[in-house]
């Protein structure tokens, strides 16, 4: 949330975002003022009149940031490279409230790697999220989706929202347990 330490942004244009919890697609005005909450994984959480809003780090230009740099495999990278990366990225991808990335989390449930018949590969994830009704599920199926396709020879990334089994604190990385305080 908003602090004396968030830093203070000024919107150069209109600015698409998605609304905290919520998960409501609104437009930034140009010329509105607010505060960087969370910039973690390329994408921003922003304070402006009273309520948070996700910035997508394509969009960063409308706050003054950098957009997120392209990714690149080695020539004949295998399916090892591309397993790494594809974690690397899911590493990226943090909810909007929460300081930590869905891996730490305990929200991806698995990754199945496939190759396609022109030489591309799909990528399918299972995830869950904290809770069922999260305003924001849609929003971090999409951002996994769009990250993971940046991956060279990615051609199409599945992310199926499931919650059988149910998430629970214990599948949480031990750092993010303890610095959430529930160890």
């Amino acid at each position: 949330m908003y602090s004396r330490s968030s830093e203070p942004v000024h919107f150069e244009r209109d600015c698409p975002a998605v609304m905290v919890p919520q998960g409501d697609s609104v437009t930034l005005p140009a010329g509105s003022y607010g505060y960087v909450t969370q910039a973690l994984g390329g994408s921003y959480t922003v304070f402006v009149e009273g309520n948070l809003f996700r910035i997508a780090g394509k969009d960063g230009d409308a706050i003054g940031k950098e957009p997120p740099p392209g990714l690149e495999l080695p020539e004949n990278a295998g399916d090892e490279d591309v397993e790494k990366l594809v974690w690397e990225q899911l590493r990226t991808c943090f909810d909007p409230e929460i300081p930590f990335n869905i891996v730490d989390l305990g929200l991806i449930y698995e990754v199945d790697i496939k190759h396609l018949d022109d030489g591309q590969r799909e990528v399918d994830v299972k995830m869950t999220l904290t809770a069922p009704g999260c305003g924001m599920g849609e929003i971090l199926v999409d951002d996994v989706r769009s990250k993971l396709e940046m991956i060279p020879t990615v051609a199409q990334a599945d992310v199926d929202l499931v919650f059988d089994p149910p998430w629970g604190r214990h599948m949480m990385s031990e750092a993010a347990r303890l610095e959430t305080g529930m160890l």
